[in-house]
């Protein structure tokens, strides 16, 4: 049992200013903060990136949700809005006791088909147990790991032990959507009760296994020498997230017409296909491989 260790829940939206379905839900809880209180913790709605949303743009000067490496956080010579953003954030919810956060949760939206999907940074067994929870209760949630022993994240969620991101999908940049906007809601309130059952020792049996997709490696779009494009996500692919791929199936079209296909030896699971916000990062897709963890 986690015992009562959760005292303050943070739940951040607009880590990406044009993440509409988070920041909107953060404003909603914040005028309606008994929605989100429960009686043995502190919920507090948080909006993590202001001054991108007030540009409506993804970040103002660099990505959020990259910049909470240690280093990052120590170095005084990052100055950068964003970099001075995760610095605050940092102070708020790790290094001040009156405002420390026991629990993240980060709201995000993606171009990509993924539904709604829980992205785990750490394999820690409580967030295992509330994941398998999550889609015991909805099965249409999926369980994404970013996880890799040995490699530090950068990531907000990697502030706190306890936590995770939901990201969900798929919706444009900048918009809203009523259905995704009322299944991410209802996942959170979710998520809430069985924080409030743990404190309780109270938690409701969950499965003995939960299958996840590991993260394994991201697939660039086909460039020539001067990093243009040559093609796009094969149609069949397209929407096609958290679906097998399989050794010799189409992953991108060209503009000559030409099909490039996966030349992976084991069946791959991919997820993010096309999403807009990863064209600059040099990202098509992310690959995954199916597993099942025991609980």
């Amino acid at each position: 049992m986690l015992g009562a260790k959760i005292h303050r829940v943070a739940i951040a939206g607009g880590t990406h200013g044009n993440e509409f379905t988070g920041i909107y839900l953060v404003k909603k809880f914040q005028g309606y903060p008994d929605l989100v209180q429960r009686p043995s913790f502190e919920t507090v709605p948080l909006l993590t990136n202001p001054q991108a949303f007030a540009l409506k743009r993804r970040y103002a000067e660099q990505d959020l949700n990259r910049c909470f490496l240690p280093a990052d956080l120590q170095s005084s010579t990052s100055t950068s809005y964003e970099a001075l953003r995760a610095k605050e954030l940092y102070q708020t919810l790790v290094a001040q006791p009156e405002s420390k956060a026991d629990f993240i949760l980060d709201l995000h939206t993606t171009t990509a088909n993924m539904g709604l999907t829980v992205i785990l940074v750490n394999h820690h067994p409580f967030n295992l147990r509330l994941a398998a929870h999550l889609s015991a209760v909805n099965s249409a949630v999926k369980i994404y790991s970013a996880y890799q022993p040995g490699k530090t994240l950068a990531f907000l969620n990697s502030l706190c032990e306890f936590g995770f991101a939901i990201e969900v999908g798929a919706i444009a940049q900048g918009t809203l959507r009523a259905d995704l906007f009322q299944r991410t809601e209802a996942l959170i309130h979710t998520l809430l009760d069985y924080l409030d059952a743990a404190n309780r020792n109270a938690s409701p049996p969950v499965a003995s296994s939960l299958t996840i997709y590991q993260h394994l490696r991201t697939v660039d779009y086909p460039k020539d020498e001067h990093g243009e494009l040559l093609g796009m996500i094969h149609p069949r692919l397209q929407d096609q997230d958290y679906q097998p791929l399989h050794p010799g199936a189409p992953l991108f079209l060209t503009f000559d017409g030409d099909v490039i296909c996966y030349e992976g030896d084991a069946t791959v699971y991919p997820i993010f296909i096309n999403e807009a916000a990863y064209y600059e990062k040099g990202i098509a897709l992310c690959l995954t491989e199916q597993q099942t963890l025991e609980l």
